[in-house]
């Protein structure tokens, strides 16, 4: 049963913009898959959590969530969210930044502090690259900006999850750096460093062509499942954070104006 925890509507600071309003297609499937009581029904891919305060972008979140097979629990605020977190281990976590009293930046610092590594999403209305960039720093997994596409949202969703899987049977080594693959581990000078799912496929797909310039565009299809109109400077934020994860051996060159390659000079005195 998904819950619903009400605020103040003083507390609710940031709305969707206007004229915005949800569509809701008349359809069989919707009748079928999201119940008029507002229960979720799972199909088997797994529970997302939802941490947002806007009623209607509650309501669209779980329309075509639910619609794509997810299990979904809406929480109005921080709090309850993280301790659902803690409680239900979801296989995705939607976070609005700019939640009232525990924001979203906050509840995926504390999950992270948890060592509760979900892929976590952030949505938010604020067109400001400060919040984008520390949300990304403290190990959130991608971003999208209100307004945005449903369909959109739920194929960033699948886009993480994806990052999240084993992938093939590989062991993967430069430098002081070694990457058990289909473990999801990594250690530098056999001391394991802990890698979000996004920065561990990220430095997968480097290694694999150790030598190669990859461009940021490339990266962001590689990695992230789409192309250069979201933004590159997320590329450069989880370049960034996996070599100060990787220290000051970390085997990353950056070509200006290009990209990056995976190079053991790049991490040589």
């Amino acid at each position: 049963m998904c819950s619903r925890r009400s605020t103040p509507r003083s507390a609710r600071a940031r709305r969707w913009p206007r004229p915005w309003s949800p569509s809701w297609p008349a359809t069989d499937e919707q009748d079928d898959r999201h119940r008029p009581d507002g229960r979720h029904v799972t199909t088997g891919t797994g529970l997302v959590i939802v941490a947002e305060d806007d009623p209607a972008v509650v309501a669209l979140l779980r329309l075509y969530l639910t619609r794509d097979g997810f299990g979904v629990e809406t929480y109005s605020d921080g709090s309850a969210a993280l301790q659902a977190v803690r409680a239900h281990r979801p296989v995705a976590v939607v976070l609005d930044i700019g939640l009232p009293g525990l924001d979203g930046i906050e509840v995926c610092r504390r999950m992270r502090a948890d060592g509760d590594r979900t892929p976590v999403l952030f949505v938010t209305a604020r067109d400001d690259e400060v919040d984008r960039v520390l949300g990304l720093e403290l190990g959130g997994d991608d971003y999208i900006t209100k307004p945005f596409s449903p369909r959109e949202l739920v194929a960033r969703v699948h886009a993480v999850l994806r990052r999240a899987r084993p992938v093939d049977v590989e062991r993967l080594a430069l430098g002081p750096v070694v990457v058990d693959v289909p473990g999801r581990r990594t250690s530098v000078d056999g001391d394991p460093v802990h890698l979000t799912a996004t920065e561990f496929d990220l430095l997968v797909h480097l290694l694999r062509s150790p030598g190669r310039v990859h461009t940021r565009e490339t990266l962001l299809g590689a990695v992230w499942g789409y192309g250069a109109a979201a933004g590159t400077r997320t590329v450069d934020v989880h370049v960034a954070q996996l070599r100060a994860k990787l220290g000051a051996r970390a085997p990353i060159r950056t070509v200006r104006g290009v990209g990056y390659a995976a190079d053991q000079s790049a991490g040589e005195p």
